[in-house]
């Protein structure tokens, strides 16, 4: 696993394994890098993928298809009602599929980008995001600290996200333009490489759910509580977030609040909304209240 260096009050990460870098994304002096950064460029946008991996684009098409060719076979042997019950299934369908492909992409940068102007950051914090992915969350924040910098630590499998990889969120960070104030880290949510008190802000999306079993899921919070610093905030969205509440009480957290998150993620269930719970650790001398 990689382990923290003494470097003056950065929380950098230096990996055991050779070839496995975690220092800011250059491309200046590396001719394969510039290349890379060119094609990059061309591309025009970040690309952040799809939450949940590809498993519920074939579901959606598969059954789109079948309740279409439903709809033709009743249409052709005068089912009126049977024709009309397929295609308002097919139009649903659609719609739980337009609100989901939304929810993964615009609707997950709208929230995040309300999320994190209402932090009321400085502009020079030491950031992390727990679970980064291809960069979505990572990116915005780190657009927010000029003078700081952002940590991305995951272990990108492509189950959780389609194209999930660090070369992937390396290359969103070079078309965003704040390849030179992120480092990404490989790292296990429930072991992270960091010192205790690394951090001012700590973020996660769709992160924690991942992980079976409560015990689990409750060892990588307080991971991440470790590494915050005193006075530190955190913020995470997931399904059912409101269990994790609980677990950063006991974990010393003060000010911890739930809020249920609106239809922009909703992720094709209008009754089924992702849940946000912020949580402050108590300033060095004070405990929760």
């Amino acid at each position: 696993m990689p382990r923290l260096t003494a470097a003056a009050g950065q929380p950098t990460a230096t990996p055991v394994h050779p070839g496995t870098p975690t220092s800011p994304i250059s491309t200046a002096s590396h001719p394969v890098c510039a290349a890379g950064r060119l094609w990059v460029m061309r591309r025009g946008r970040a690309r952040y993928g799809i939450d949940g991996g590809y498993g519920g684009v074939p579901v959606f098409l598969l059954a789109g298809a079948a309740l279409l060719a439903g709809e033709r076979w009743s249409t052709r042997r005068g089912h009126r009602l049977a024709s009309a019950a397929a295609k308002a299934a097919a139009v649903g369908v659609a719609g739980v599929a337009s609100s989901y492909f939304y929810s993964t992409g615009p609707g997950k940068l709208s929230v995040w980008k309300e999320l994190l102007d209402d932090l009321g950051l400085q502009g020079d914090e030491q950031v992390l995001d727990i679970g980064c992915g291809r960069g979505a969350v990572l990116i915005s924040a780190a657009h927010r600290v000029p003078r700081g910098r952002v940590t991305g630590a995951d272990i990108w499998r492509l189950r959780d996200q389609t194209g999930n990889s660090r070369a992937a969120a390396e290359r969103n960070a070079v078309v965003e333009g704040v390849s030179e104030r992120v480092d990404f880290v490989e790292a296990d949510a429930r072991d992270l490489p960091f010192a205790s008190g690394s951090f001012d802000v700590v973020l996660s999306n769709l992160t924690f759910s991942n992980i079976q079993g409560g015990e689990e899921r409750g060892h990588a919070l307080r991971e991440a509580v470790r590494v915050l610093r005193p006075g530190a905030l955190m913020r995470v969205v997931d399904d059912r977030a409101g269990r994790y509440a609980p677990v950063l009480e006991a974990a010393g957290c003060a000010d911890v609040e739930v809020r249920r998150l609106d239809w922009r993620m909703a992720f094709g269930l209008p009754s089924h909304h992702m849940t946000l719970v912020s949580a402050r650790k108590p300033a060095a001398g004070t405990t929760a209240a």
